[in-house]
């Protein structure tokens, strides 16, 4: 079936470049097979198509991007390996970056220069205002101090954008600013993080008396926390997307699982309904889009639908993969290993909870 429009031109690209990407790298989603494929993607202007044009991207609305993820999908393609700065930092850098830090922009689509997202610390997590990091500025420089934590890809980033405390005696939400900083400056110290599956994609880093020119500050001075909601604001496909993967997942499974187990199967039913609500949400979520409307609750029941139904999913197939899955290499046990990350990813489930609870449902907090 052909298609119209920037979906359709991104679904004629990807027959040219797949069959070859695949021959090299094959399923393959290691870092080295993403950015790859990010490097293919920018060479035919697909990197980021959301960006304005003369920032490399194509200028596309929301509707029209998320109609190119569903191309990617379809083709089951990697993500991108700088994703984080395709979708978050690069539009940071377009909406409060000097004409000196926007030379990055191009180096971003093309996977030259790899950013990390400094946010989390051992104390801050989905409550990012109770961040401690510090950053003094003395005679032009930020001096920081402080840990980050769950850095994803942050062993192989040169650079990171990093949320420090610059003000201590401010608001819990004021005196918190956005560095722009590389990570090769003397005084930062990375460790992989081990994660239980054995793959190390995010790393923990240390920052002693790391001097950063006071010309690194992204946006104003202590306005840090307005960076970085207007930033997550640029991306607004994202709860959309794992609505539609959710659905792809459970329908993969369903396919693909032989279950003579009437429990079981009814584990799957299960969860193919409710995968199919959350799309139907994601549906909606969409439609207000195309009307010009800001999606409205569904984004936040799309996210705490996603964490328990991936979450769910993993423990049946586990079940269905029986004594195979104490292999290690077993696709179910694969799969259950990562869930256990799903209700804390993008949003911790209490968290969403306690979001949906006051902002939907209008609960008092005490």
């Amino acid at each position: 079936m052909s298609i119209d429009g920037p979906a359709g031109e991104l679904r004629v690209y990807l027959e040219k470049v797949m069959p070859g990407f695949r021959a090299e790298w094959g399923a393959a989603t290691s870092f080295e097979a993403q950015l790859a494929w990010q490097k293919l993607l920018n060479e035919g202007g697909w990197a980021a198509p959301s960006w304005p044009v003369e920032h490399g991207g194509r200028g596309l609305s929301t509707v029209d991007r998320i109609a190119c993820d569903a191309e990617l999908a379809r083709v089951d393609a990697p993500m991108a390996a700088g994703a984080i700065a395709l979708q978050n930092i690069g539009p940071a850098l377009m909406m409060f970056g000097t004409e000196e830090q926007q030379r990055s922009l191009p180096h971003i689509l093309s996977g030259e220069e790899f950013w990390a997202q400094g946010f989390s610390e051992p104390g801050a997590g989905s409550d990012l205002a109770a961040l401690t990091m510090r950053a003094e500025l003395v005679n032009g420089e930020f001096v920081l101090n402080g840990q980050k934590v769950w850095t994803s890809n942050g062993m192989q980033s040169t650079h990171a954008l990093l949320l420090v405390r610059t003000d201590r005696e401010a608001a819990k939400h004021k005196g918190i600013s956005a560095l722009l900083v590389k990570l090769d400056s003397p005084g930062i110290e990375r460790r992989p993080i081990k994660q239980i599956t054995g793959e190390s994609g995010f790393a923990e880093m240390f920052f002693h008396d790391v001097r950063v020119p006071e010309a690194n500050l992204l946006g104003p001075l202590n306005e840090g926390w307005l960076v970085t909601m207007k930033t997550l604001g640029y991306e607004r496909t994202g709860v959309i997307n794992m609505a539609t993967k959710l659905e792809r997942d459970v329908r993969e499974v369903v396919e693909n699982t032989t279950v003579t187990d009437p429990i079981l199967r009814d584990e799957l039913l299960g969860h193919w309904m409710d995968a199919r609500l959350v799309g139907l949400m994601g549906a909606r979520a969409l439609a207000r889009l195309k009307e010009g409307e800001e999606p409205g609750s569904e984004q936040s029941i799309i996210k705490f639908g996603w964490s328990l139904v991936s979450s769910r999913l993993a423990e049946t197939e586990m079940k269905v993969s029986g004594h195979h899955s104490l292999l290690a290499d077993d696709r179910g046990t694969q799969r259950f290993l990562r869930s256990r990350s799903a209700t804390i990813a993008a949003g911790t489930t209490e968290v969403m909870k306690n979001i949906l609870a006051e902002r939907v449902l209008g609960l008092p907090r005490d």
